[in-house]
C-alpha cells in the first residue's frame, strides 16, 4: 500500500513539474488529476473535452448552398426593375412598383381569366441568355425560303389572316414584283404580296426584335391578327412579348403565339393604315427603349378616348406596361397601354411637349 502511494505521489510530482504553471498542460487544457478512491490502489483519470471550431472558406460555404433555378426568381425582383422607363403620374402619390396589386395571387387569377399570358419557358431562357432585349433593328439573318405547297398564314381581310397553302409563285414582268397565290383552308383563293404572308412555324428568339411585323394568335378570340412586336422578354415585363395589334389593342403573349411575316417592309410601320395607331407607333419606336408611360394604381380614375369622346374609367389592374380599365358608363373592361395616346393625360403631356419644342 505504501509503495503504491509513493509511486502515485511521484507520478503527480513529475506531471506538475512538466507543466509551466503546475496545473495547466501545454495544450491549454487542465492536466490529468490523479486521486485514490477509499484508499484503494486503483487510479482514476478524469479528462475534460475540448471543442475546436474551424471557419470554412467562402467557396466551401457557397458549394454547400442549394442552387436557385433561374426560372424561379422572386416576383419582387422581376417586377421592380424599372430604371429604363420614363414614368409620369398625372396626379396623386405614386408607388415604387409598376405592378401595383397588393395581392399577387388574386392578380394572377385575374390575368388568367382575362386571357393574359404568363411567362413561357422559352422566354425565361431568353432572359438568361446574352441577347439584347432592347434591340430594334432586324437581325442580319438569311431569309427563309418560300415554295409551292408550303403552308402559310396569309391576309384574307383587314385585321384578319387565315391559314392556307401556296399554290403558285408569280413574278410580274413589268416591275419584277413577286406575288403568291394562296389557297385558304376555309374558302377562297387570293394573290398576295410577301408582306401579307407569315410563317406557320414558331420563330426563333434570334429572329425577333422590337418593331418586327408579326401575326399572333390571341387567346381571347383565337383569331389570327397582324401586329407590331413592342417588347422582348425581360424581368420588367415578367418574361413576355408585348404586341400591338393593328387595331391598337395591346397583348402580352408567349413565344408560341407569334408568327413572323415572311417578307416585311424595311420599315414595318409602312404596312399600318394611317391613323392614330400609326402615329402612336411611330412615336413609340422613336422613344424606344425609353417609352413614356403614365403611372397609375388600381382604384385611380382617368379619362380614355372612345371614338373621339373622353369617357370616365377606373383602373382595375396594372400589369407592367399595361393596365385594365373599367368604363364607368357601361362597365366595359379593356386593356390599354400606359403610354397610349387615348389617355387624356398622355394627350395633355404630348401637347405640352410639342408646344415647348416649337418655342
Amino acid at each position: 500500500m505504501d509503495c503504491a502511494l509513493k509511486t502515485a505521489r511521484k507520478t503527480i510530482t513529475e506531471d506538475m513539474s512538466d507543466s509551466p504553471s503546475g496545473s495547466i498542460s501545454s495544450n491549454g487544457s487542465p492536466s490529468i488529476r490523479t486521486e485514490l478512491k477509499n484508499g484503494s490502489d486503483s487510479l482514476c483519470e478524469i479528462k475534460e473535452a475540448v471543442v475546436v471550431l474551424t471557419r470554412l472558406p467562402d467557396y466551401k460555404v457557397s458549394a454547400l448552398r442549394p442552387p436557385t433555378p433561374p426560372q424561379f426568381d422572386s416576383e419582387d425582383e422581376s417586377l421592380s426593375s424599372t430604371d429604363s422607363e420614363m414614368q409620369w403620374k398625372p396626379d396623386g402619390d405614386s408607388s415604387d412598383s409598376d405592378f401595383s396589386v397588393s395581392n399577387n395571387r388574386r392578380e394572377k387569377g385575374k390575368l388568367r381569366r382575362a386571357g393574359r399570358s404568363e411567362p413561357t419557358r422559352a422566354a425565361a431562357v431568353a432572359n438568361r441568355s446574352t441577347y439584347d432585349d432592347t434591340r430594334s433593328t432586324r437581325p442580319d439573318l438569311p431569309e427563309q425560303e418560300l415554295h409551292v405547297d408550303m403552308n402559310v398564314l396569309a391576309k384574307k381581310k383587314t385585321h384578319r389572316w387565315q391559314r392556307g397553302k401556296i399554290l403558285e409563285i408569280i413574278t410580274r414582268e413589268e416591275d419584277g414584283r413577286v406575288k403568291y397565290k394562296v389557297d385558304f383552308q376555309e374558302s377562297g383563293r387570293s394573290l398576295v404580296s410577301g408582306h401579307h404572308i407569315a410563317f406557320v412555324s414558331t420563330p426563333t428568339l434570334e429572329q425577333l426584335y422590337v418593331g418586327a411585323r408579326v401575326v399572333v394568335t390571341c387567346q381571347d378570340s383565337a383569331m389570327l391578327q397582324p401586329g407590331i412586336l413592342a417588347e422582348l422578354p425581360s424581368r420588367k415585363n415578367r418574361l413576355r412579348f408585348l404586341v400591338f395589334l393593328d387595331d391598337h389593342k395591346p397583348h402580352y403573349l408567349g413565344l408560341p403565339a407569334l408568327h413572323l411575316v415572311c417578307r416585311p417592309f424595311e420599315d414595318s410601320l409602312e404596312d399600318l393604315p394611317d391613323g392614330l395607331h400609326k402615329t402612336f407607333m411611330k412615336k413609340y419606336m422613336r422613344d424606344w427603349p425609353y417609352p413614356h408611360l403614365t403611372h397609375y394604381s388600381p382604384g385611380d380614375d382617368l379619362n380614355v378616348d372612345v371614338n373621339g369622346v373622353q369617357q370616365k374609367c377606373d383602373v382595375e389592374v396594372v400589369d407592367c406596361s399595361l393596365m385594365e380599365v373599367v368604363f364607368q358608363e357601361n362597365q366595359h373592361k379593356e386593356w390599354i397601354h400606359r403610354g397610349s395616346m387615348r389617355l387624356e393625360h398622355m394627350q395633355r403631356y404630348l401637347n405640352v411637349t410639342k408646344a415647348e419644342e416649337q418655342d
